[in-house]
């Protein structure tokens, strides 16, 4: 098959999935809209990835989610769907116009009591987290700049426990990563190796079908 055949296929599997799998919901449809209108950058998960992230977050029984990377809320509106009642999802946002933006999403959704948006640079927050003691976490989602995900890991396994889940998005990158030529991709290599290589982990990179072929990394902390 050729390339723009193959291109052709793998947007049809995807409208396919998400016709099945994600019905019309105007919460997030107006979350898209007024991340775009508001000139967010419009990098966030897809419809389909942010199913299956609320449906990791509903298999592990998650209470407590920390979300690296707000953006415009997207994915924090499918994680809190997941959360029961009490459950609290914290987000850390480098950008105090994209929190803006999130929590105005999330206040819409109905929402708004289970998450609190923090501001600011996520290795400072974490690094605070891990000092005030505000771990363990149950599920973890890493979608920040990529040159920064493998020191986002080591902040994460100090925020976590044995059976937390572990999610970072963009580490198949269509490709980049087979053969890094800048630093993203190269941070990016990085961090799928290092959660290969822990012998406190256990975890896969999953291919993600989009415009282009990326990747979910899951991993799962072991028990002691």
């Amino acid at each position: 098959m050729s390339t723009d055949g193959t291109t052709k296929l793998l947007g049809e599997i995807d409208a396919y999935v998400e016709e099945l799998f994600v019905p019309p919901d105007e919460a997030l449809e107006a979350a898209l809209r007024d991340s775009r209108q508001a000139g967010l950058p419009e990098i966030n998960v897809s419809a389909n990835e942010g199913r299956l992230l609320q449906l990791f977050a509903e298999l592990v029984g998650a209470r407590r989610i920390l979300e690296i990377g707000t953006l415009g809320g997207y994915s924090a509106i499918h994680f809190a769907r997941a959360l029961p009642d009490g459950g609290t999802l914290i987000s850390l946002e480098l950008e105090e116009r994209h929190a803006e933006v999130a929590r105005a999403n999330l206040e819409r959704a109905g929402l708004k009591e289970r998450v609190e948006v923090r501001v600011g640079d996520a290795r400072e927050l974490l690094a605070a987290m891990v000092e005030n003691g505000e771990g363990p976490f149950d599920l973890i989602f890493i979608d920040a700049d990529k040159e920064g995900y493998p020191e986002y890991l080591e902040w994460s396994l100090r925020l976590s426990r044995p059976g937390t889940l572990l999610l970072a998005d963009n580490t198949v990158r269509g490709g980049a990563v087979l053969d890094p030529q800048d630093g993203s991709a190269q941070a990016t290599r990085e961090f799928n190796e290092r959660v290969a290589h822990d012998p406190g982990l256990s975890g896969i990179v999953l291919p993600l079908i989009r415009e282009r072929i990326d990747g979910i990394t899951i991993a799962r902390v072991r028990d002691a």
